[in-house]
């Protein structure tokens, strides 16, 4: 067979469950030992058993041989779908010559409530507390209840979540992720988990125990403090038994649970954790246990607000770490150095007597006289505190509902020598699959490459978050679009970045206006109450446009129309409200952000402003395009033109220098297509001019940081990108990690040799924002881009800049259509370039070579179907497959 269908998706994900679209889109990638493969029809069977697929019956939908070389987003178009319901489906495809594959193996999905506001029976509970006696830092409720199962179960679904984060057991073993239901704002959306738990159930006594926790709801929230959304959590869960005599059984959250405060004293994202094991009541998630004393729940008022399945990727514990190295203090104390600043806690091992209290403190940074640098932190509080049972066996302790960013823990307390052994780092963040790898020759570079992953682990937590450490962990919009196409290339963030836009529409305000963060999680109320100073701006640019950005990169990465087709309302709601407050086309100086954190230089928040208005327009008539509006496309176009025009008449001189004169005005004007002619070629010189002058130094803050290598390359300056890119004097992409970083920090200098720390209050270690370059990493460096035309990758632009003193630079990245890799050696005055195209996309190849009797096809010449000599360069048009080229190139002295 010349095609292997390789994996199956729905929805983004492998076999998912609880999904709530009616219509789930899905997608295959395919392999193949040949060269120029691609698919000409598929046929999708969806059966309701997985009997009736493998007999080729598809009572749900047989989509028939249909003439098409879609592969991916091909939606659902059967029968309709039932909550809680089973599908299975495969598919298989025919090749380009009309030979067909044999079926895929099976997959399916699960549906979860369509209905969910007239499905949903449970009741919402807590244990009973007296909120006014009640300390700030809630203390988390155990909730528990046995039931009887008969025989004949032939599935078990349970749908569960709550206002706050709550831990599920079921006969003793946890049966769901991290910090569920996830954060949304609660007052308009709630996410619900669904769980299959057939094979956790016994016939005869069962038991649920759930530990409810403030979480994001009722717990410390950015810089709002506690109990921005609510007052007290409450968890609500049903249990739906299918039975093999066609009946259906409920068990849920009801009068029939029993309630108790327990060990957990309190638990909470920002403020840590304290645990008192010495109140611990061993066996209360299993059946048997004696509950006689626990009290019955408070059964809370009904939820109302939008009641959704779970989009994202759950958050999972990804990776453990052991410390690198550990350190007694004078004070009596142990510091652990874990070798890299991470996301998550540590897990502890102790032995010492009943009632003695051990301390875990984290920390990012020391300080010169080695104790922890926590002024970073404000308000927040990085200790988790266990106080001990006494088991002589010893003791093992991590906690529930808090993770800390940090690379330093300090142990205080601890009854013994600690080794190396005693503590465990746990990596936190959501489940977002890796699909990135990249290297090069260049030592600190790929230390780089390391720091901005790092980053990206370490502040996708549900939302991608700003910092992971200090009072604040919110969500904002600025940082995301800078970040987005860095974060898609090192891993698969459609589903994450899909709820995010979910959070970003909730978040709009009445205005139009998007938000600053999202969810809001009180950053408006402290912006008004706080009176912090400029920053009462009713939208801020570069912040707020990420509700149109973020659309059009998830199109342009994943082909994903839907998300386009489900968020335009609102970049059009957006588009007018910056159209109508904007003067002859100028978007206000309303107190932006401008380029935030920039440094040495400063760039006018009315230029960043109405730039980035153009850019929504370009952007919005694009989005129009693709989903058919001729006439809104044409509107926007020309609004696009009116701005262009008003920014060249307010703002740029006859000699092309922009207001501000910062090298930002110039990025964002060459970014964005405001100026064309000779204004085009002045703003590259006084752009060019400007690092040169800084002895080729950056001054971007976070605005301008994604854009600069992408601008300088796309002008004919790519030894110039490079130059800044190996930079390793401040400031520098490279310079923080001469001083140690193993993280991108918020700013550039939040440390530096001649001052040390930088401002306390916003000086995060572990801020992904300035990782932005790593998008130039792939797309210039290794080449790997995709098309408008063809979005998803299903046409590839794979385009090396080779050169910079590089030896050699490697890239690999997972497609929605399969691994693409692009990589360059120079050796012996010879450039190898190697490429793989995954089977069903095509490719554009573009080498540095004066033309094509100067390249070898060393692999891959019979799928080839064009290659032609452009000025200095050479064009490719190949199919899939393995490819090698080598041509003559010399190295500059």
């Amino acid at each position: 067979m010349s095609l292997r269908i390789q994996t199956l998706k729905t929805e983004y994900a492998e076999n998912p469950v609880g999904l709530d679209v009616p219509n789930p889109r899905l997608g295959w990638t395919m392999v193949s030992p040949h060269r120029g493969k691609k698919q000409s029809a598929y046929r999708i069977i969806v059966s309701s058993t997985r009997e009736q697929l493998d007999r080729h019956e598809g009572d749900l939908w047989d989509s028939g041989i249909v003439r098409s070389d879609v592969s991916h987003h091909v939606e659902y178009a059967g029968k309709p779908l039932q909550s809680g319901q089973i599908c299975h489906w495969k598919v298989r495809v025919w090749d380009e010559q009309g030979a067909p594959s044999e079926w895929s193996e099976a997959a399916y999905w699960g549906m979860g409530l369509l209905s969910p506001r007239e499905e949903w029976a449970a009741e919402w509970l807590d244990m009973p507390r007296d909120l006014a006696a009640e300390p700030e830092l809630l203390r988390p409720a155990y909730l528990r209840r046995t039931f009887r199962l008969r025989s004949g179960i032939r599935r078990a679904l349970v749908f569960a979540t709550a206002l706050g984060d709550y831990a599920l057991f079921l006969n003793g073993q946890r049966v769901n992720d991290l910090f569920a239901p996830g954060w949304t704002d609660y007052a308009k959306r709630l996410q619900y988990q669904t769980i299959d738990v057939t094979d956790f159930l016994n016939e005869g006594e069962n038991a649920f125990g759930i530990i409810l926790g403030a979480g994001w709801y009722a717990g410390t929230v950015g810089m709002s403090g506690t109990r921005w959304y609510g007052s007290r959590p409450a968890a609500s869960l049903q249990l739906v038994l299918d039975c093999a005599d066609g009946t259906r059984e409920l068990v849920c959250t009801d009068d029939k649970w029993k309630a108790s405060a327990g060990p957990l004293v309190y638990s909470d994202h920002i403020m840590g954790e304290c645990y008192d094991a010495t109140r611990e009541f061993s066996g209360w998630t299993e059946p048997g246990f004696d509950d006689s004393d626990w009290s019955a729940p408070d059964i809370l008022p009904r939820y109302t607000g939008e009641l959704v399945a779970q989009i994202d990727p759950p958050v999972n514990i990804m990776m453990t770490l052991k410390p690198r190295s550990v350190t007694r203090t004078d004070r009596g104390t142990f510091i652990f150095d874990m070798g890299q600043n991470m996301v998550g806690w540590t897990e502890l091992k102790v032995k010492g007597p009943a009632g003695a209290k051990v301390t875990l403190s984290h920390a990012e940074m020391l300080k010169p006289d080695g104790t922890l640098y926590i002024e970073n932190l404000r308000d927040a509080v990085q200790q988790d505190h266990y106080i001990l049972r006494g088991d002589p066996e010893g003791e093992r302790y991590e906690p529930h509902f808090t993770f800390h960013g940090f690379r330093y823990v300090e142990l205080i307390g601890y009854p013994g020598e600690a080794d190396l052994d005693t503590i465990t780092g746990k990596v936190v963040h959501s489940a977002t699959p890796r699909t990135g790898y990249f290297e090069c020759s260049h030592d600190l570079i790929n230390r780089l490459y390391s720091n901005i992953t790092w980053g990206q682990r370490g502040n996708f937590l549900s939302v991608p978050t700003d910092c992971p450490q200090r009072d604040e962990r919110l969500g904002w919009t600025g940082d995301a679009q800078i970040f987005i196409r860095t974060a898609s290339y090192n891993m698969d963030v459609a589903r994450f970045f899909t709820k995010y836009m979910d959070d970003v529409t909730d978040a709009q305000l009445e205005t139009g206006a998007f938000p600053d963060v999202a969810p809001d999680g009180g950053w408006i109320w402290f912006k008004t109450t706080k009176k912090a100073e400029r920053w009462l701006a009713p939208d801020n640019a570069g912040w707020g446009d990420a509700g149109i950005i973020i659309p059009w990169t998830m199109y342009l990465v994943y082909g994903d129309k839907r998300i386009l087709e489900r968020k335009y309302p609102a970049m059009v709601r957006f588009m007018d409200y910056l159209h109508a407050g904007a003067v002859d086309y100028i978007r206000p100086d309303y107190g932006d952000y401008g380029d935030w954190l920039s440094i040495n230089s400063v760039t006018p928040n009315e230029v960043v402003a109405t730039a980035y208005f153009a850019y929504d327009a370009q952007l919005m008539s694009r989005i129009a395009d693709v989903l058919g509006y001729t006439e809104d496309a044409a509107r926007y176009r020309e609004l696009f033109l009116s701005i262009r025009d008003a920014f060249n008449r307010t703002f740029v001189d006859e000699e092309g220098r922009i207001k501000g004169n910062s090298q930002t005005v110039y990025i964002l004007a060459l970014r964005f297509n405001l100026l064309t002619g000779e204004r085009k070629e002045q703003a590259v010189r006084h752009l060019t001019g400007d690092i040169i002058a800084h002895d080729n130094h950056l001054t971007t803050g976070f605005l301008g940081v994604g854009h600069l290598l992408p601008v300088l390359s796309d002008h004919g300056h790519d030894e110039l990108a490079y130059t800044l890119l190996k930079q390793e004097t401040f400031p520098s992409w490279l310079y923080p990690i001469t001083q140690g970083a193993t993280t991108i920090w918020e700013r550039w200098d939040s440390w530096t040799e001649h001052k040390g720390f930088g401002p306390a209050r916003t000086n995060s270690m572990n801020h992904y924002a300035l990782g932005s370059v790593g998008e130039w990493m792939y797309r210039y460096m290794a080449g790997i881009d995709a098309s408008v035309e063809q979005p998803g990758y299903k046409h590839l632009r794979i385009a090396p800049r080779i050169g910079g003193g590089m030896d050699n630079v490697r890239a690999e990245y997972e497609t929605l259509y399969g691994q693409v890799c692009s990589g360059w050696q120079i050796k012996d005055g010879c450039c190898t370039v190697d490429v793989t195209i995954p089977v069903n996309a095509t490719a554009e190849i573009v080498l540095p070579a004066s033309g094509r009797e100067n390249i070898t096809v060393a692999a891959g010449a019979e799928a080839i179907r064009q290659i032609a000599a452009d000025g200095e360069r050479t064009v490719i048009h190949a199919g899939s497959g393995d490819y090698r080229f080598i041509f003559p190139y010399s190295v500059n002295p």
